[in-house]
């Protein structure tokens, strides 16, 4: 099981949060998503995460990993 942390842009409120949460849940692999909105970012816990994935389902969302 791996930990990453992905800076999230775009978040600006609680259902924000939430949005991002589930996009990043969706993705094969990823086991839990912690985001937090004052930080902006996201800590991810995944086996063997797809970074190209996990920024795919985050912009889909409609924000963006930087």
């Amino acid at each position: 099981m791996e930990k990453m942390t992905l800076k999230i842009q775009g978040m600006t409120c609680k259902n924000c949060v939430s949005h991002v949460n589930d996009a990043l849940t969706s993705v094969d692999g990823v086991v839990s998503a912690k985001v937090n909105l004052k930080k902006g970012e996201a800590v991810i816990k995944a086996e063997s995460p797809n970074i190209d994935a996990l920024k795919s389902a985050v912009a889909a969302a409609g924000y963006q990993v930087i």
